[in-house]
């Protein structure tokens, strides 16, 4: 398509082509994709998967369930109802099961193998730090932290650091726990 715009002061002319990008295929694990999946890994909170500790034998194991059913250690599975009734056996056995999240990565009993040998820590970044033995000295970390509050603390007799400033409890787990406070601010 071929437009010309004409100004007034000066004939110049625009040429506006339409070009049509090539469609290319999508890999199979996009990098943005990927990249989202470490960082929500990485953050810790409500996972929704049970820990799970693989046996030593969890790949004789899994070779059982598949030859059972007609399947070689290096095939792909030949159709879903065969996949479901081995990721079924698989579950059954030891009592892991594959999320939805992941069925789709599942197509071969090699993919399935390697699920089931990667063990699944359910521990946040900060449960875990506070479970480690080996800190640094100059490091702790305090699970329930203390908060401050004028009329009920007696360490400074009720003298704040930050005289003018309130102490707000946002979320409402924190507030069955901990009560906010109101400075009184004095006008001179």
């Amino acid at each position: 398509m071929f437009k010309s715009f004409l100004l007034p002061a000066a004939r110049i002319n625009f040429q506006v082509i339409c070009v049509r990008n090539k469609q290319i295929k999508v890999p199979k694990i996009d990098k943005k994709l990927q990249s989202a999946a470490e960082s929500l890994a990485s953050r810790g909170f409500l996972r929704p998967n049970k820990p799970w500790d693989p046996p030593a034998d969890i790949e004789k194991q899994i070779d059982e369930i598949c030859s059972k059913n007609g399947l070689r250690s290096d095939s792909e599975f030949e159709s879903l109802e065969k996949k479901f009734v081995v990721l079924k056996l698989c579950f059954e056995e030891t009592g892991h099961s594959v999320p939805n999240s992941l069925l789709h990565t599942i197509e071969t009993v090699g993919d399935l193998k390697e699920f089931y040998a990667t063990p699944v820590d359910s521990l946040t970044p900060f449960d875990s730090l506070k479970k480690m033995e080996d800190l640094p000295k100059n490091l702790h970390v305090q699970g329930d932290y203390l908060r401050f509050h004028p009329d009920k603390d007696t360490l400074f007799k009720g003298k704040s650091a930050f005289p003018q400033s309130s102490t707000i409890v946002t979320g409402l787990k924190a507030r069955t726990k901990y009560e906010g406070y109101s400075a009184k601010r004095k006008w001179p």
